[in-house]
């Protein structure tokens, strides 16, 4: 870890500070032996690269205004049905979840793990929860949550004090 460059967050800024917890929260699991999922992901770059070809679809289309009338009806309903789709993912599946991960290999556990975190605007209070992928499996865990103040891993120049916030993550 001493040759990695420093992670530096705005001290003032709730979502660089989140941001570099989060990032080095993937890198604790990841370095732990679970492999992210991204299946989720595929996912949804999948319904969001079909609006943009349904969007390139309309803007290209040779005809114009008053004969592509049903055309571009059709297409408005389109994309509203798949972007209602991409919010119903990310509002049930992905929720606050920052990694999604399988199994370890060689382990005897047949789920993975769903990480997701919280940083309120205006709070130094950082939660995390470590959670099953499938929680009706028979091997699933219960979730685990960690709440503590940000300020204790952050120096004041704003690096993060990696040491003590890995010491402080243990799976």
């Amino acid at each position: 870890m001493a040759s990695k460059s420093l992670k530096k967050a705005n001290l003032l800024d709730h979502n660089s500070i989140k941001h570099i917890l989060d990032e080095s929260v993937s890198e604790i699991v990841t370095s732990r032996g679970y492999v992210e999922d991204v299946r989720l992901s595929n996912v949804r770059l999948l319904v969001g690269t079909v609006i943009i070809v349904i969007a390139l679809f309309a803007q290209f289309y040779k005809k114009k205004f008053p004969e592509n009338r049903d055309f571009l009806l059709a297409r408005i309903a389109l994309c509203v049905i798949f972007n209602g789709v991409l919010r119903l993912i990310i509002y049930t599946k992905e929720k606050n979840a920052i990694l999604f991960t399988y199994p370890p290999a060689g382990s005897f556990t047949s789920t993975g793990l769903v990480v997701s975190s919280k940083l309120p605007r205006f709070s130094d209070m950082y939660t995390l929860t470590i959670a099953s992928a499938d929680p009706k499996s028979i091997s699933a865990n219960e979730p685990k949550h960690l709440t503590k103040s940000v300020t204790q891993w952050f120096t004041k120049d704003g690096v993060l004090v990696e040491g003590l916030f890995w010491k402080m993550l243990k799976l």
